[in-house]
């Protein structure tokens, strides 16, 4: 398991309209803040701000198409070359990281192939690494590699 320690809040929540919503620094909008989104934006500000990844090579809620279906990874960050690198899963914190969720990620990678997939619910966070074709659990979140 990957121990994460979140930066000092730098995200925005406001009310607007009676209702909740929290400010996602890299689609710059506003959106409806449900339980999911409060993980996935600690995660990007955790990216950001603790792990210095670069901004401009991650995309949230990338669309991907497994066969027919359309489905949509949480995080994905690029490298350099634009190539996926990393894939992330949030999941509410009162949700469990179970095989299911494992098997999600891996089926997002059939689709968007990188080194390293995150399952996380905020409070647990899982990661695997790709050595030698195959996926190895790591215990630290990875540097960016510049």
């Amino acid at each position: 398991m990957i121990k994460i320690e979140f930066p000092k809040q730098q995200i925005k929540i406001e009310q607007r309209k009676g209702v909740n919503e929290i400010f996602d620094i890299i689609r710059k909008k506003w959106l409806i803040l449900s339980p999911e989104e409060w993980v996935r934006q600690n995660i990007l500000d955790y990216l950001l701000i603790s792990k210095n990844y670069p901004a401009s090579l991650i995309a949230v809620e990338k669309e991907i198409k497994l066969g027919e279906l359309k489905k949509r990874c949480d995080i994905v960050v690029y490298n350099r070359e634009t190539k996926p690198w990393m894939i992330i899963e949030c999941k509410e914190m009162n949700v469990s990281l179970s095989q299911k969720t494992l098997d999600q990620i891996l089926r997002y990678h059939m689709s968007l192939p990188a080194k390293y997939l995150i399952i996380t619910n905020g409070i647990y966070c899982f990661g695997f690494g790709k050595k030698n074709g195959q996926f190895i659990e790591t215990d630290v979140f990875p540097e960016y590699e510049k």
